[in-house]
């Protein structure tokens, strides 16, 4: 179980996050869409503290962390939550000197100091897992939009995190490339993977997430499992946001 309990977020006098408390319950997909600006990365990245909140609680399991203004957690702390996640980032964020397995064992060589071939056996693993096993070798450069992410998702498998956080994973694709990655997340969701995902993407949220939660400017506005959100909204600003995109043909924004 993940949960957030009235985190604040600010920058300077600007408040980003407004006492949001949500929960993610474990081998479910929760999706955070909402309009530009809204604040789901900014949630999303609280989750493994890349944004440490201004002040509430961050929860992974059984560890817990409390932020309050002028006070800051320990670096053990902090890597007590953050090691319970992998990250798959907008941007692929792919080491270019790296092979696309080496990419993937990374972590687990120089982070958890596996040694190199049981690294390799565990990176050949998940590359076969996201349809990768073929260009194992291959350089990040040589590699498209889609087959780079597949790889990010790979390489933040690689230590077995207990929950998967995708920040935007397939705005940087075209929507064919997009459709590979969605492919990928949906067979990761049936197997029970449990995945958190900031998304402007609604065919993405619509095909995998159980439940969403709906942020506008910095506040939860609705939050309920996915089809109660996307066929009947209770809230009419959730119904003008996801009647506005269907009726434009276009899932994504």
């Amino acid at each position: 179980m993940i949960e957030l309990r009235n985190i604040e977020k600010r920058f300077g006098d600007a408040v980003i996050l407004k006492n949001v408390s949500i929960s993610a319950p474990e081998g479910g997909v929760t999706a955070l869409i909402g309009p530009s600006g809204g604040g789901k990365s900014t949630l999303l990245r609280s989750i493994n503290l890349l944004e440490q909140p201004t002040s509430g609680v961050v929860r992974i399991g059984a560890d817990e962390i409390t932020f309050s203004q002028g006070k800051r957690p320990g670096w053990a702390e902090i890597q007590k939550i953050r090691r319970q996640t992998g990250m798959v980032f907008q941007n692929f964020q792919l080491f270019p000197h790296r092979t696309a397995i080496e990419n993937v064992m990374e972590s687990l060589v120089t982070v958890l100091k596996w040694p190199k071939d049981k690294a390799r056996a565990r990176a050949a693993e998940l590359l076969a897992k996201v349809g990768m096993a073929s260009k194992a070798d291959a350089w990040p450069a040589t590699l498209s939009g889609g087959q780079q992410q597949r790889v990010a998702i790979a390489r933040a498998l690689a230590p077995s995190p207990k929950v998967l956080l995708c920040d935007e994973p397939t705005s940087a694709l075209d929507p064919e490339l997009a459709a590979e990655v969605v492919d990928v997340l949906g067979q990761l969701a049936i197997e029970g993977t449990t995945m958190v995902m900031a998304t402007h993407d609604l065919r993405l949220a619509s095909k995998i997430a159980d439940k969403v939660v709906f942020l506008e400017a910095g506040n939860v506005v609705e939050t309920g499992d996915a089809r109660t959100i996307f066929d009947a909204p209770a809230h009419e600003r959730t119904k003008r946001f996801v009647s506005a995109i269907i009726g434009n043909g276009d899932y994504s924004i």
